[in-house]
């Protein structure tokens, strides 16, 4: 993913955390190394030296209670001895020895005064502690490469005692163990790798988890979910408010896009209106131009007396009024259809005959079908169906209205019913020519005239199919038109069954 790509170069937390581990682990080691061989000579030495003082204040204290030559002496002589791995001689001033730590005393005396005054340790000979009772020099045997921690003065009985221990082990001291800290050094650090590579792999497994979700979150995929486990309580915690901000963003971000789909719903339906606000004023200004441009004309005209004689005024008046009603129809249609579309007549369903409707409605325009030599053929029975009478009227008014206008060749209508299951089709047929198929689907759209000269011609103002249109949605049934060789059928449908249909007012 691209969010993981991205931050790829950085080093993870257990890789952080491991060369962390292993940095102490080596450092530590090191830095005891580097103790070792600079200061545990040193307190070796130190040490060493507190053994002496603390071995001659014992000797010391022995010869001060006339206890040196003493059999319960020999024990704490001989633990001073082997503790502190320390050669003693004791002896008079003139030479007789009172103890010694060795079974050949005079060898002992001659090794000593070798270390104290032999050539062989002048060049190493230096004084680490001075009392006015002992002195302590750290010397090097040049010969046997050694180094000793010599202790040499007098008991307050007056016998002179010396003391002799051997520096060189420390050197070898020091020696093993840099060697041991190399190899437990070597094995910590191999060991805190598999301890570090387990622990973090375990810590950071959850985190890890963590991450892939927040990626998956900033790419807006909210299907992943933490799974709480056995996991620290403040992961498991960060996992609880993981998934509860997951499900708030997918909820917030789900709520969004339906205010924006709803809010996208909003403008276009405002487009949507606006387009049909000045479509509406354009087609109703272009409908009320001529009758208002005639009867402004006439009105002048009769104004002015252009034509003084009683038959052209009345012929004047004649075309106002004409053109007055053509007016008034307009509007009372553009009333009736915008009252049909925003709900505002509540349709009242009831069970009318729709043949008697019918017989009204062709009685009263049989005058005009008479002045048209129209033939017009209708015999259906008596059929009941379930609508509003007077909106149906209306319908059915509108229709024959139409077919009157448009026929043509045989100059037949037919007004005839087709049973379709629980519903009835009632057709209206004309002969004349076909509606172009590009203009089928507008003709029930207002102000919309297939042939407008000769709309123009009978004072159509091309609302009276949309009227039919939104009589038809607010049954909620359909109605439409359709193409025959000889002329053109419209049709509507009504429920047929015997009781009112369900879901209507």
């Amino acid at each position: 993913m691209r969010w993981h790509r991205k931050h790829s170069h950085k080093r993870s937390i257990s890789t952080q955390v491991g060369m962390v581990i292993i940095a102490l682990v080596a450092g530590t080691v090191l830095l005891c190394w580097f103790l070792n061989t600079t200061f545990l000579g040193q307190y070796y030495s130190r040490m060493k030296i507190a053994q002496l003082e603390s071995g001659y204040n014992e000797i010391n204290r022995a010869a001060r209670n006339e206890k040196l030559n003493d059999d319960e002496f020999d024990i704490q002589f001989d633990r001073i001895s082997a503790n502190g791995n320390i050669e003693i001689l004791v002896v008079t001033s003139d030479g007789t020895v009172v103890r010694s730590t060795s079974n050949d005393s005079l060898n002992l005396i001659r090794q000593f005064m070798d270390v104290l005054f032999g050539a062989a340790t002048d060049n190493g000979r230096r004084e680490v502690a001075l009392t006015d009772n002992y002195k302590i020099l750290q010397v090097t045997d040049n010969r046997m490469a050694s180094k000793y921690l010599v202790l040499w003065g007098t008991l307050e009985d007056g016998k002179l005692v010396m003391m002799r221990t051997a520096l060189e082990s420390i050197r070898e001291s020091v020696e093993i163990a840099n060697r041991f800290l190399a190899y437990i050094g070597i094995c910590g650090i191999l060991v805190s790798m598999l301890v570090v590579l387990a622990v973090t792999q375990r810590i950071t497994r959850p985190i890890r988890r963590l991450t892939e979700i927040a990626g998956q979150m900033s790419e807006l995929d909210f299907s992943a979910k933490y799974e709480i486990g056995n996991d620290s309580q403040e992961i498991e915690q960060l996992g609880i408010y993981m998934n509860r901000l997951s499900s708030t963003l997918e909820r917030a971000i789900s709520e969004l896009k339906t205010a924006n789909n709803e809010l996208k719903s909003d403008i276009e339906k405002k487009e949507q209106i606006d387009e049909m606000r000045k479509e509406f004023l354009s087609n109703v200004s272009h409908e009320l131009k001529t009758p208002l441009a005639l009867i402004q004309g006439y009105a002048e005209g009769l104004n002015e007396c252009i034509n003084d004689d009683a038959e052209s005024r009345s012929f004047y008046c004649d075309v106002i009024m004409d053109e007055a009603g053509k007016m008034n129809r307009m509007v009372q249609k553009l009333l009736t259809l915008n009252h049909l579309e925003f709900g505002d007549d509540p349709i009242t369903i009831d069970r009318f005959d729709i043949t008697e409707l019918i017989h009204g409605v062709i009685e009263n325009n049989s005058l005009l079908i008479g002045q048209s030599e129209i033939r017009l053929v209708f015999d259906e029975p008596e059929t009941y169906v379930w609508g509003d009478e007077f909106q149906i009227e209306e319908v059915v008014t509108n229709y024959l209205s139409n077919a009157m206008h448009y026929v043509a060749g045989d100059k037949m209508i037919r007004i005839y019913y087709t049973v379709r299951e629980d519903m009835l089709r009632i057709s209206v047929f004309n002969t004349g020519s076909h509606i172009p198929d590009e203009d089928v689907d507008h003709i029930w759209d207002k102000f919309y005239k297939v042939d407008k000269a000769r709309t123009r011609e009978y004072g159509g103002s091309g609302i009276g199919l949309s009227i039919v249109k939104a009589i038809m949605d607010s049954h909620h049934r359909t109605c439409g038109v359709s193409n025959h060789p000889d002329g053109v059928e419209f049709w509507f449908e009504l429920d047929k069954n015997a009781v009112a249909p369900t879901g209507k007012e």
